[in-house]
């Protein structure tokens, strides 16, 4: 009888099973977690939104409900950045499901209020006490589209750098540090014009949050790429896989000096010509690329690291502040253009970007990255599917046929 019985249930398990005959993903997919990240650059903005927008089509071609959301366990943006991070990362209020803003919308975010953000102060110089605009519309627009939307409520896991000039060290709003110290679960709309107030453009942002004071300027300070930020905070959590895609907002060419004519350079022309700002910003975008290179090689040359970048934007459009309508209609234009472009890697020798062979053009290399990202999320959902089944309460509910009946 109960060889029977045992026969029975393995012939059943093998057709139950059977119904699975899908096959896995590969299983390099396991342990992988997957990042997106932003850098900071004002209305240009306009760029990693384009390139975001082409990917999330790309996974909705598979996936009609897709958005990166669902399909980056780490979303992370300084300044610029860091807004649409959580536009792309807050539940909408209507359906706590999916995002606040899909990617095409984020590009119309900026057409419809980066005018109103960027409203100068009438009569405003570089003498003028006070930043170049009052923040009022930011701040407003803000707390209207993200309300009392907390980090902890996000529908992924969150990175947002700032700084705190009172306490002059960087302060990192990371979904991960909440446990340890709860004053950084603040409402996004905070988080957001925090990361966002750029020196001299937007004002200071002061607030409380659980006990703590926060008196934050423009991450960008500390990290205006924040690719390395949040590979940081995934690498304390636990050993994992990273795969990596990092959008830039475009830079001009520089040129530079040589040492001898710099010695004669005053401190206003540093000051006034932006060649320090300059300075400070390309270098933490190269130093960040060098420290990706360094600390974890093998990111850098596989495919599981895509950066995205345009390094010879037309010097008209690199104002952080020009919010005309024509000047986001070019740089959504630089966007498409981007996505036609070859993949570029850095050689962080040179610091000279170079073509990455066998990648093809940014928008293939997006629409494979689509295609590793269902893989994965297929690997994950069936292999979740497969531990339910074959677990404690799927195997308490058959019958023992050793028991004793009563």
């Amino acid at each position: 009888m109960a060889v029977n019985f045992l026969l029975f249930v393995f012939f059943f398990a093998s057709r139950f099973m059977a119904g699975f005959n899908t096959e896995l993903p590969h299983s390099n997919y396991e342990n992988t977690i997957t990042i997106l990240s932003i850098d900071g650059g004002g209305i240009r903005g306009v760029i990693p939104a384009v390139i975001l927008n082409h990917l999330e089509k790309a996974l909705q071609v598979k996936d009609k409900e897709a958005s990166l959301a669902k399909y980056f366990d780490v979303i992370s943006g300084t300044s610029t950045g860091g807004l649409v991070t959580a536009m792309l990362a807050a539940p909408h209020r209507d359906d706590p499901t999916r995002p606040l803003f899909t990617a095409e919308q984020v590009i119309n975010f900026y057409y419809q209020y980066g005018p109103s953000i960027f409203n100068e102060t009438s009569g405003w110089d570089a003498t003028y006490p006070g930043t170049k605009y009052d923040g009022k519309f930011l701040h407003k627009i803000a707390s209207e589209l993200l309300k009392d939307t907390r980090l902890s409520e996000t529908l992924t896991n969150v990175v947002i750098p700032t700084f705190d000039i009172k306490k002059f060290h960087p302060v990192t709003f990371s979904s991960f540090k909440l446990k340890a110290v709860s004053s950084l679960d603040a409402k996004l709309s905070d988080i957001c014009i925090g990361t966002s107030a750029a020196p001299t453009y937007l004002p200071p942002y002061y607030f409380e949050n659980d006990g703590a004071e926060f008196n934050l300027v423009d991450g960008g300070v500390a990290a205006s790429n924040p690719a390395m930020a949040a590979v940081s905070e995934v690498m304390k959590q636990k050993r994992a896989k990273i795969l990596l895609l990092s959008i830039g907002c475009g830079t001009k060419e520089l040129t530079g000096f040589d040492a001898d004519v710099a010695t004669h350079f005053s401190a206003a022309f540093w000051a006034t010509s932006g060649l320090a700002v300059g300075a400070y910003d390309i270098s933490s975008k190269d130093i960040t690329e060098y420290y990706l290179d360094n600390v974890l090689p093998n990111i850098r040359s596989s495919r599981n690291y895509l950066r995205i970048q345009e390094y010879k934007l037309d010097p008209s459009m690199d104002a952080l502040d020009n919010a005309t309508i024509a000047n986001i209609k070019n740089l959504e234009k630089v966007g498409e253009s981007l996505l036609k472009k070859p993949v570029l890697k850095m050689n962080v020798d040179t610091y000279e970007p170079e073509v990455k062979t066998n990648q093809g053009t940014n928008a293939e290399a997006l629409e494979k990255l689509a295609e590793t990202l269902y893989k994965i999320k297929q690997f994950r959902q069936k292999k979740n599917m497969i531990e339910k089944l074959m677990g404690r309460p799927i195997l308490k509910n058959i019958p023992n046929p050793f028991a004793t009946a009563n």
